[in-house]
């Protein structure tokens, strides 16, 4: 993709970087799962039994907080001045995917994200960070490409 507003590979492009991501899981036959993810203990449940979120709310989660790292990353390179970064989500779901109705989708239909960056940069600076993030946030393209209608409603709100 050739775009002046984008940002730089902060990484060597003819250099291959793989990474391996691992989890261990375990389930004593209920809703509630315990994942361990270098030392930290994530549980994910069904709402009976509430002891933590859905996997589908943690999928949700993910996306969030992939956009804060990837805001920062973006706003170090770009030496974008902030003060905070605050989200709000909400995501639909048709359960009955996941319950095995042919033709319904058992994840998200859309996913709409408010997303409030405390700065006082210029919106054209706000714009090429916006472009950038997008573009760059992984959690962000694997639901696109998943064909979820992902819509943000960024805001730039003064420091």
């Amino acid at each position: 993709m050739t775009d002046k507003d984008l940002l730089p590979p902060s990484i060597d492009p003819k250099k291959a970087a793989i990474g391996i991501r691992r989890v261990a899981m375990s389930n004593q036959a209920t809703t509630r799962s315990a994942m361990r993810v270098r030392g930290h203990e994530l549980i994910t449940d069904e709402p009976e039994s509430d002891t933590g979120p859905t996997p589908l709310e943690m999928a949700l989660a993910s996306l969030m907080g992939c956009e804060g790292v990837i805001i920062n990353r973006c706003a170090k390179v770009m030496r974008f001045a902030y003060s905070a970064v605050e989200i709000d989500g909400e995501g639909e779901v048709d359960r009955r995917g996941s319950r095995g109705v042919p033709g319904v989708r058992p994840y998200f239909n859309w996913v709409r994200l408010e997303i409030r960056v405390r700065s006082n940069e210029s919106p054209e600076r706000f714009a090429k960070l916006i472009k950038n993030v997008e573009y760059r946030c992984p959690v962000m393209n694997l639901f696109r490409s998943a064909e979820v209608e992902v819509t943000t409603d960024w805001k730039l709100l003064p420091d």
